[in-house]
């Protein structure tokens, strides 16, 4: 459903924006979050349901949501518990967010089918009837319309679906269980999914992959915006991916021009930072592979890094110790100006966990997504296209944009690696998806992947599939290349990696 607008899009953008609207005009001294009871009603208005069987269960999503998206816990389902608790506790330019961080709202999910086979109207009940003849277990008879699979009896073994001459069987299981990769979402007594958060990656797929809206991650657009209105310096270290983001109007200096309009003081690349992680894992890949590690993966994807730890811990230690492009920026701005405060911009939830981690903290005070920075536009009523387009001063090399992409990061170390070592060749295995990342760790486990560099990213096509897009994969691409190849340096060497600001 990456981008389309459908009402799912517009529920998450109308909370992103009530509750940057009211951080950016409350009064800071003030606790009084009133605010807040009024606003389901302001999304969800009337008396009719919209989306659902019941404005009233609508509304208390919503405010779920609500406390979610200001960065809090949800409450309990068995007991009461104030909308409003702890909010004062949010109400801060310091970070709240605790584990966990992507939560399943109980009575918002449909409790999908997990796995399961229906007979569509495509069947015409034909003489040969294929699906009953090589079934191993009796379970589909022919019933007075079409064949009917007895549930009870089913052992999913595809053959049925794999006979019907006209594809009238269909195989389908739960959207947001599908799509997770580290098999992480089983089922409660209910039958409604459930995260198993110790397998979790926080890779946030399932969040783009439920029709229901039922799963969401926490936000801190709250306490970023109640930094920028203490007077805070407030630095913006904006991933590759935002181009083409907000519109084919919104150019990257007109974007640039939007967020120091949400009164950010500066703005600048992450791919600055991915530069200097291409420098790093060159050599540590020259140095180490294969002599001291049989291979060497790539750091950049917090949730690939996690998911090799959680699956694969006998070979985990292969993972770069560089730092991710966020982290390397985010330094590079603390060093320069100690009391800033920075968020990271970006397509990716997984960075939210990474930026807890006790070493990442005092550098990256905040990360938002794509979608989330939408709510602060539409919050501040800033048209992009509107804006007076401000120069977009050149930090990363090509290389170092297109990291955004599923094979960008592999390049620009063997880019690297090239100009240091150009009798060396580098052998690359590249997974996007936690599915393909599976596959070839499992390779490297059996020893197939010594010498190799390995490229791993938990969305499909990369960053620019991240779950906090909003644009459609193939088109994100086409832009980020384009951004790309507007840079004056080619690779992260010709990059002279000056000061940030």
């Amino acid at each position: 459903m990456r981008g389309l607008f459908t009402p799912v899009t517009k529920i998450r953008r109308q909370v992103f924006t009530e509750v940057a609207k009211f951080a950016f005009e409350r009064p800071l001294d003030g606790e009084d979050f009133a605010y807040f009871y009024e606003s389901s009603y302001r999304i969800i208005p009337g008396e009719v349901a919209k989306y659902r069987d019941s404005v009233f269960k609508e509304r208390a999503i919503i405010r779920e949501r609500t406390r979610l998206a200001m960065g809090l816990d949800m409450r309990p389902v068995g007991r009461h518990k104030n909308l409003t608790d702890e909010m004062s506790r949010a109400a801060t330019g310091e970070k709240v967010l605790n584990l966990p961080l992507i939560n399943v709202i109980p009575f918002a999910c449909e409790a999908c089918p997990t796995d399961k086979f229906e007979v569509t109207d495509n069947c015409r009940k034909c003489l040969a009837h294929p699906c009953t003849t090589v079934c191993p277990v009796n379970a589909i008879s022919m019933g007075k319309t079409a064949a009917v699979i007895d549930h009870s009896k089913c052992i999913k073994c595809n053959r049925c679906l794999n006979a019907c001459p006209y594809h009238a069987i269909v195989r389908y299981g739960r959207p947001c269980a599908e799509a997770c990769g580290a098999n992480a979402i089983g089922s409660d007594e209910l039958g409604r999914a459930e995260i198993d958060q110790e397998k979790c990656v926080s890779c946030g797929l399932c969040i783009t992959s439920c029709p229901f809206a039922a799963i969401a991650d926490k936000s801190e657009i709250f306490q970023l915006v109640t930094a920028i209105r203490k007077k805070e310096e407030v630095f913006a270290a904006v991933a590759p991916s935002f181009v083409g983001q907000f519109g084919p109007l919104a150019t990257p200096g007109k974007i640039l021009a939007g967020i120091r309009a949400l009164g950010i003081s500066k703005v600048i690349e992450v791919g600055w930072g991915a530069d200097v992680g291409s420098l790093h894992e060159a050599e540590e890949f020259l140095e180490q592979v294969p002599e001291h590690r049989d291979f060497l993966g790539t750091s950049c994807c917090p949730s690939w890094a996690m998911f090799a730890e959680k699956n694969f811990p006998e070979i985990s230690e292969n993972i770069a110790k560089t730092h991710t492009p966020m982290v390397a920026a985010a330094k590079r701005i603390k060093k320069e100006r100690p009391n800033a405060k920075v968020v990271f911009i970006g397509p990716c939830v997984s960075k939210k966990i990474e930026a807890l981690n006790d070493e990442i903290r005092p550098y990256v005070d905040y990360v938002i997504t794509f979608e989330e920075l939408m709510g602060l536009f539409s919050a501040k009523r800033i048209e992009l296209n509107e804006l007076e387009e401000e120069e977009f001063e050149s930090q990363s090399s090509r290389d170092g944009r297109n990291y955004a992409m599923a094979g960008g990061v592999a390049d620009a170390v063997v880019n690297v690696a090239k100009s240091i070592a150009p009798e060396r060749e580098v052998q690359v295995m590249r997974a996007d998806t936690l599915k393909e990342c599976r596959k070839i760790l499992t390779l490297a486990k059996a020893g197939k992947a010594k010498g190799c560099l390995l490229e791993g990213m938990a969305c499909p096509g990369g960053c620019v599939g991240g779950p906090g897009t909003l644009l459609q994969i193939a088109r994100a691409e086409k832009e980020v290349k384009a951004f790309a190849d507007t840079s004056p340096y080619m690779t992260a060497t010709d990059n002279p990696l000056e000061g940030l600001t």
